[in-house]
């Protein structure tokens, strides 16, 4: 049976000050869970300091991007070795912001998503469509299209996370209904089936995000191929992100 895995995804917030208060609150206040996986990914600048008191717990540590090569000239970017180095276990690939933002394709992603399972780490690969694409009943055709296209000669189908955040409802305060959600995950599921030709069920965790919330967590988690979230905004306040990872179903 597959584990669910809450997940923090902090962007452009906090210093490592903050970060430090945050997590330490984090630890006091988040309770004991078999059933689950909890991860935080605070920016670069602040996970050396993270990864070291999450250490003594058990919550993960990821980053939220990475360069797809070792090292060399490459201005302001971060190697999986150095992420290694600090503690980091997974990695955000493919995120929306960096889709649509920074002008990412699925083949730069694809290739963040080798460079991390081949240094051992856990891709988290984001897929998602735009509100346009589902008006035109082009959901399902654009992400079997990332997943192909993302996930062109990756192997190791035990590192792998996906995350379906559609795009429409990513800091907008809209969600997808957990219905909806449900039918798109079990899509995905059907797709990376058929890409790697085996029942990879109990193998790949899909996430959902999009204005996930302490009000809306229960009846997310409630469906069938939804094994957990990717949180935004609401992951940024203990309080509101462990009522997220103490969800009740």
């Amino acid at each position: 049976m597959r584990k669910s895995l809450i997940a923090g995804n902090w962007k452009m917030y906090k210093t490592p000050g903050e970060s430090v208060e945050f997590v330490k609150s984090l630890i006091e206040n988040v309770g004991n869970h078999t059933d689950r996986d909890i991860l935080v990914c605070p920016p670069f600048t602040s996970l050396h300091a993270v990864s070291r008191i999450l250490s003594k717990s058990s919550i993960k540590i990821g980053a939220q991007n990475v360069h797809f090569e070792d090292e060399g000239a490459f201005t302001g970017e971060i190697s999986t070795k150095m992420l290694i180095d600090i503690g980091v276990e997974y990695i955000i690939c493919g995120h929306s912001e960096r889709r649509n933002i920074f002008g990412e394709s699925n083949q730069i992603i694809n290739k963040k998503v080798k460079k991390v399972a081949n240094a051992g780490m856990k891709p988290i690969l984001c897929i998602g469509e735009k509100i346009e694409e589902r008006e035109r009943r082009k959901t399902f055709d654009v992400l079997r299209t990332q997943l192909q296209e993302s996930l062109d000669g990756f192997k190791d189908t035990s590192l792998l996370t996906i995350a379906y955040e559609p795009v429409w409802a990513i800091g907008t305060g809209k969600n997808a209904t957990p219905e909806q959600a449900e039918e798109v995950h079990l899509f995905i599921r059907s797709v990376i089936e058929k890409m790697f030709n085996k029942n990879v069920s109990d193998e790949i965790q899909i996430l959902y995000g999009g204005s996930v919330k302490p009000d809306n967590i229960d009846s997310i988690m409630k469906m069938q191929n939804i094994d957990g979230v990717l949180v935004g905004g609401a992951s940024l306040k203990v309080d509101s992100f462990c009522r997220i990872i103490n969800y009740k179903i």
